[in-house]
């Protein structure tokens, strides 16, 4: 059964002056719409308390382009700055459901460089890609395929801080099916010392890419500090070298991260994972460094989106569920444990390893909200019966 996935395959690609003149035109044009707009949001709801939609920001930009100031909006595609609007709306569609906070200003100096073109506004023809107001085909490096007969829906084109420049194209890829079911279900704890460690005893040792090139950034970022500050040339230069190196080390980490997702989802029907709160856990100023680094937010998105995809189950364990401190034998509740303990022996005379016991625990608990779908809350005391753990089960395609 076809789920129908649309997916993005992302590829570098090599612009001519000319092209990289005006793709940066349009960068600038979809950032500033993109910041009429939502000062002209802000300012209605605030002295009038109106709620601006999409179609009267369109009809803005058109009258925008008839004025002396921004005429020169009409130099680039309509098409980028149409979905900048769309962004915008999308962006307060989140914002009204909680989901996000309010849309902020775009930065010339920190926001992405991209601009996305629909199917109106480029030519995809026998492997090659020429979009709207460009008289030639850009130089694409396809370095995979394409699913046989894709059809782009939309295109984006980037710039990173690096100065690399990227081609994404949104298209159905076939070849996306559930995976045969499987009875193996694992739990994995994340961690420091090792990345992830397996209930099966696996430990999976963490590559610390941070960490590898630590000295050549440090570096890099003193030669950027003593450059003078303003737009000169040495401090553009010195930035990109720091730009540069966060790349290196970004692309590595993501690599890691989808080799170890995609054989977790195709070895295993469900893996159980703990819902750990990342965004709090950085504010320790001692391990922040090193939790960035190993990057479980990435890690768990990563996983939940390819579960849904192959057709496996993700389970989330709640935060306060006390893996580490429970006994897996017997169920007793040890009062501390100390993240300097990465051994200890329960009264019952077993001797546990920390992570490979709270995996142990994780995948229990999951697979007790599976069985019996109960939500549970963690324990307080030695149990007389284990109660269950409060879980986020992923949603599968219908």
């Amino acid at each position: 059964m076809s789920t129908h996935v649309k997916r993005a395959f992302k590829y570098r690609f090599c612009p001519t002056d000319a092209q990289a003149a005006e793709l940066s035109r349009t960068f600038g044009c979809v950032r500033k719409v993109y910041n009429l707009a939502l000062a002209a949001r802000t300012e209605a709801w605030v002295t009038r308390q109106e709620r601006v939609n999409y179609n009267a920001t369109s009809a803005m930009l058109t009258a925008w382009k008839k004025t002396e100031e921004l005429a020169y909006l009409n130099d680039v595609s309509s098409v980028p700055l149409q979905q900048a609007l769309r962004h915008l709306q999308m962006a307060f569609t989140h914002f009204f459901g909680k989901r996000a906070k309010y849309p902020r200003f775009k930065s010339r100096k920190t926001s992405r460089r991209s601009a996305e073109y629909t199917a109106s506004a480029f030519r995809f023809r026998d492997g090659k890609l020429t979009l709207a107001k460009m008289t030639e085909p850009l130089a694409v490096v396809w370095s995979r395929p394409l699913p046989e007969g894709a059809k782009p829906s939309t295109v984006t084109v980037s710039q990173d801080a690096a100065g690399r420049w990227f081609v994404s194209l949104l298209c159905e890829d076939p070849s996306v099916k559930p995976l045969p079911a499987t009875g193996q279900a694992v739990g994995v704890d994340v961690g420091l010392n090792h990345l992830l460690t397996l209930s099966t005893g696996e430990k999976i040792a963490n590559p610390r890419h941070e960490r590898r090139d630590r000295t050549r950034l440090a570096k890099a970022q003193r030669n950027l500090a003593r450059k003078a500050g303003g737009d000169g040339a040495n401090r553009r230069k010195a930035r990109l070298k720091v730009a540069k190196i966060h790349a290196r080390i970004a692309d590595r980490r993501r690599d890691t991260l989808h080799k170890l997702t995609t054989r977790l989802v195709r070895e295993n029907q469900t893996v159980v994972i703990e819902d750990l709160a990342v965004r709090n856990m950085v504010k320790n100023r001692k391990l922040a460094r090193s939790i960035s680094d190993a990057a479980w937010s990435e890690f768990r998105s990563m996983l939940e989106y390819k579960a849904r995809w192959y057709g496996r189950e993700v389970i989330a364990v709640d935060r306060w569920f006390p893996s580490s401190k429970l006994c897996s034998h017997c169920g007793t509740l040890q009062e501390k444990m100390p993240l300097s303990v990465r051994t200890w022996t329960c009264d019952c005379g077993v001797t546990h390893d920390r992570d490979v016991n709270a995996a142990h625990n994780l995948l229990a608990a999951g697979l007790a909200v599976t069985v019996c779908g109960a939500g549970v809350r963690p324990q307080r005391s030695t149990p007389d019966g284990q109660s269950a753990t409060k879980q986020k089960p992923s949603r599968r395609e219908p």
